[in-house]
């Protein structure tokens, strides 16, 4: 029996002061194109998760993370055709710096109440429900 190959990677939830989620939406030319999505991205060999973030967020969006604005929130387990996906969900909602698109994505602060309205990939969709209790 061969192994499906495990792929870890890391989101973050940022929640603004009116309580909205910020959501990106994957390029042209990347899986899931066109998707929307919580920022982040895969662990590199020795990082923490926490330490993710705080790389992903400020290549990605250009916001600085301290470790401790990071709180586990839930995780997704969903199997893609080719690999299982764990994602851990982190929620932040403090942060230094302005939002803003570093890599040609489009951005959207989203209420936890609309996120449904965003098509998103499917390991995404199963946490939605934890940000409208949260928020909601």
């Amino acid at each position: 029996m061969t192994g499906i190959k495990l792929t870890l990677v890391v989101a973050c939830a940022l929640v603004d002061a009116d309580k909205r989620v910020l959501l990106a939406q994957r390029p042209e030319g990347k899986a899931l194109a066109g998707l929307w999505e919580f920022p982040g991205g895969k662990l590199e060999p020795g990082e923490r998760p926490e330490q993710t973030l705080i790389r992903e967020l400020h290549e990605e969006i250009g916001i600085t993370v301290k470790a401790d604005c990071l709180a586990p929130l839930t995780f997704a387990s969903h199997a893609y055709d080719d690999f299982h996906l764990l994602m851990p969900l982190y929620i932040c909602r403090r942060w230094e710096g302005a939002v803003m698109a570093r890599e040609g994505q489009q951005l959207a602060w989203v209420r936890a109440n609309r996120l449904r309205d965003y098509p998103m990939p499917p390991a995404d969709i199963p946490l939605i429900p934890h940000l409208i209790d949260l928020l909601m």
